[in-house]
C-alpha cells in the first residue's frame, strides 16, 4: 500500500465555515470530509453538471426558503378545476395580483431574462419548455387546466418585469413570443 497523497487547500471565509459545519455534524476528518465530497461529485457529475441537476437546484433553492411546497399533481388540478367553478373565482384571479408582482420584482433583482424565467417555472411542473427559436418557446402543459393560471401568472409577470411578449394558446400548449425584453418607456404601453 502506497502513502496517501497530500494537498493544501485554500478557501474563503465562507466556504471554510460551510466546511466546519458539515464536519461537525458528519463528525468526520477533515481528511475524511474531503475524501467523501470528491467521491460524491466523481459520482454525481453527469447529473450536477446536467439540466435535471439545475432544476434539482432549483427545487432545493425554492424550498430551502420555505416559500414553495411540493404539491400532488393532481391535487393541484383539481384545485384549479375548483377554482374554474368556483362562484367567486374572478377573485382567485384579483387576489393573485400581489403575487405576480411579487415574482417580478424577485426575477428583476436576480437579472432574469425571458427564458431565465420561464427555465424556472418549468422547474414547478408547470410545463415542459421547448425553445424553437431565439425569441420562440413553446410550453407543453401537462393538462388544460393549467393553461390560464400559466399564460396569467406569465402575462403579468413579464408585464412587471418591463418585457414584452406575445402569449398565444393552443389546445394544449402556450406559444411564447419575445418582443422586447428592454423595459418599456414611461407613458408608452
Amino acid at each position: 500500500m502506497t502513502a496517501p497523497e497530500r494537498i493544501t487547500v485554500a478557501m474563503d471565509d465562507e466556504t471554510f465555515m460551510m466546511f466546519k459545519k458539515l464536519q461537525e455534524v458528519l463528525g468526520i476528518s477533515q481528511s475524511e470530509l474531503v475524501r467523501q465530497a470528491v467521491k460524491f461529485y466523481s459520482k454525481y457529475r453527469v447529473l450536477i453538471e446536467s439540466m435535471e441537476d439545475k432544476k434539482m437546484y432549483t427545487h432545493a433553492e425554492m424550498l430551502k426558503v420555505g416559500e414553495h411546497v411540493i404539491v400532488d399533481i393532481d391535487h393541484w388540478l383539481l384545485f384549479l378545476r375548483f377554482m374554474e367553478t368556483h362562484p367567486d373565482k374572478e377573485q382567485f384571479w384579483e387576489l393573485n395580483k400581489p403575487i405576480y408582482e411579487a415574482h417580478a420584482e424577485f426575477f428583476k433583482h436576480k437579472s432574469y431574462g425571458v427564458e431565465d424565467v420561464l427555465k424556472r417555472l418549468e422547474a414547478c411542473n408547470y410545463y415542459t419548455l421547448n425553445q424553437v427559436s431565439r425569441n420562440d418557446y413553446t410550453l407543453i402543459l401537462s393538462s388544460d387546466v393549467l393553461k390560464k393560471f400559466v399564460k396569467t401568472l406569465l402575462e403579468e409577470t413579464f408585464r412587471g418585469m418591463g418585457f414584452t411578449v406575445e402569449l398565444k394558446e393552443d389546445f394544449a400548449k402556450l406559444r411564447v413570443k419575445v418582443l422586447s425584453e428592454a423595459p418599456k418607456e414611461k407613458g408608452r404601453s
